[in-house]
């Protein structure tokens, strides 16, 4: 029963493997729970800033900052916020973001724009290095929350750069949280900000305030902490993703383990009826070979 005892060694390695990703489901079914909270209390925070931010520039049309208007004499240059995952077992999630990175990288190369990127999550360092992307900085191992000082310093490299006009535009790519069975990847124009981003609701009273120390110093602020909202919101959507995309692959991983022992064991019954029947034919060969 060598066969016998070699399906018995692989039924346990499965029933193993099994516990495993049942562990690993229930452990992001808790933490998709708390990513889903974070990501959705910081919505508001960000739509509050858009909004007094909106109503600041209508208020005061004679200054427009440098992350709403276009820069025509801005280099030929496209900056990438690129948020991935630190760890992998999520199914899909990151190959879909990433390929609708190479997807516009390949795009922006054809209009003769070069890119360069902010790395944050360790899959996608190690993407853009593979594929020769100038990274010029990162931000890995943020843990299951996500701190907005972790993430400030990195991307205000980019910033910086738009600002000084040695940037064209700055992307923001990750994936976007839709319900536990769905997310999509998002390559979006983070600046120049929108019309769309920055348009008042219609209808919407015109607020007036009182400024210290003066409208272009409190825009100038608000603007960049909208955009570090922005940032924030995305690395909150990817981490919601990435949990509700682990706990599916790990439940997948689960019921394909059982079906793989429930055929083991077909076939550990089928060798060991075999070897029984053998057995008993041989049993009666030498019985009648004796009474003969």
């Amino acid at each position: 029963m060598a066969a016998g005892k070699e399906i018995r060694g692989k039924i346990k390695s499965v029933e193993n493997t099994k516990k495993i990703t049942k562990a690993m489901e229930m452990v992001a079914a808790s933490k998709m729970r708390k990513a889903q909270d974070r990501m959705r209390s910081a919505r508001p925070y960000a739509e509050k800033v858009r909004t007094i931010t909106s109503h600041l520039a209508q208020a005061n049309p004679e200054y427009t900052h440098a992350f709403i208007k276009a820069d025509p004499e801005a280099a030929k240059v496209a900056g990438f916020v690129v948020v991935t995952t630190d760890k992998g077992l999520c199914g899909g999630l990151n190959t879909n973001v990433l390929r609708a990175v190479t997807q516009k990288l390949k795009e922006l190369e054809g209009e003769g724009v070069k890119s360069q990127a902010v790395a944050i999550g360790s899959k996608g360092l190690g993407f853009l290095n593979r594929v020769g992307a100038k990274v010029v900085s990162q931000v890995t191992q943020l843990g299951d929350a996500p701190h907005l000082e972790k993430l400030i310093g990195p991307v205000k490299v980019l910033l910086d750069a738009y600002s000084e006009g040695k940037l064209s535009a700055v992307y923001l790519c990750y994936t976007r949280f839709i319900n536990t069975m769905k997310q999509e990847p998002v390559v979006e124009q983070l600046l120049p900000l929108s019309a769309e981003r920055m348009q008042v609701e219609a209808g919407a009273h015109a607020w007036d305030y009182l400024y210290e120390p003066d409208p272009k110093t409190v825009i100038d602020e608000l603007l960049v902490r909208y955009v570090e909202a922005l940032v924030y919101q995305a690395v909150a959507e990817n981490m919601a993703s990435e949990q509700s995309a682990r706990m599916v692959a790990m439940k997948a991983a689960t019921d394909n383990a059982g079906n793989v022992i429930n055929e083991l064991k077909l076939v550990y019954n089928k060798t060991r009826q075999a070897g029984i029947t053998k057995e008993l034919a041989e049993i009666v060969s030498g019985a009648a070979a004796i009474g003969g």
